[in-house]
């Protein structure tokens, strides 16, 4: 089994005005629930694919963030989500911004996993890291003050994903699915204004 050494550092409010994480980086965001307007968004964490996690703990009183937000909405930053819809969707609703160039893990992985009906983060990392992660802290509370086990959970939601969007983009190109697979992140943002218009029903349905 591969063993890395994460090296995890947190951040109050914002990243530092000095940090450079590359032009590809993993994105992700906790929350306290999966509903936008009640569930306020606490945490955001970033990678640059090179086995470290940038968590920022966010000030839930102003939301101040600007340089964090300037990395969201660089269009020559590319962000590798997993299930980017609830976090693009958060992130537009509290940060007040639209991220841009989106990567999604789970979109690539039911275009190109067909062979599977397991789409989670935890599925995919063992499948193209040998990895097993635990997800215990899953349902667990990120509004207060963090335990190193909280983390840790953050950091594995972030520091695999470049290595599994490669891989499952190369089977997404072998299967002639890329072109689906970059059509449907076109309709991402559309999908994220549905869902904060209240529009939860999938809209092409009869």
């Amino acid at each position: 089994m591969l063993k890395m050494n994460i090296e995890i550092k947190l951040h109050k409010n914002d990243l530092p005005d000095d940090l450079n994480l590359g032009n590809i980086i993993a994105v992700d965001g906790e929350f306290m629930g999966l509903n936008v307007r009640r569930d306020p968004l606490c945490l955001i964490q970033l990678s640059s694919g090179k086995s470290d996690a940038h968590i920022i703990q966010l000030d839930r009183f102003s939301y101040k963030a600007p340089n964090l937000i300037k990395i969201l909405e660089d269009k020559n930053i590319t962000k590798i989500f997993h299930y980017a819809r609830a976090d693009v969707a958060h992130i537009k609703y509290y940060l007040k911004t639209d991220t841009k160039n989106i990567l999604d893990t789970k979109i690539a992985s039911k275009l190109a996993r067909s062979y599977s009906d397991n789409h989670s983060l935890k599925s995919l990392i063992k499948e193209f890291l040998n990895i097993d992660i635990s997800k215990q802290f899953q349902s667990s509370d990120f509004g207060g003050e963090l335990t190193p086990s909280q983390l840790k959970y953050c950091a594995n939601d972030v520091i695999y994903l470049h290595k599994i969007h490669e891989g499952l983009s190369k089977i997404l190109k072998r299967e002639n699915r890329i072109d689906l697979y970059n059509e449907c992140l076109k309709f991402l943002k559309t999908r994220v204004d549905l869902d904060l218009a209240l529009f939860k029903d999938d809209i092409w349905s009869h």
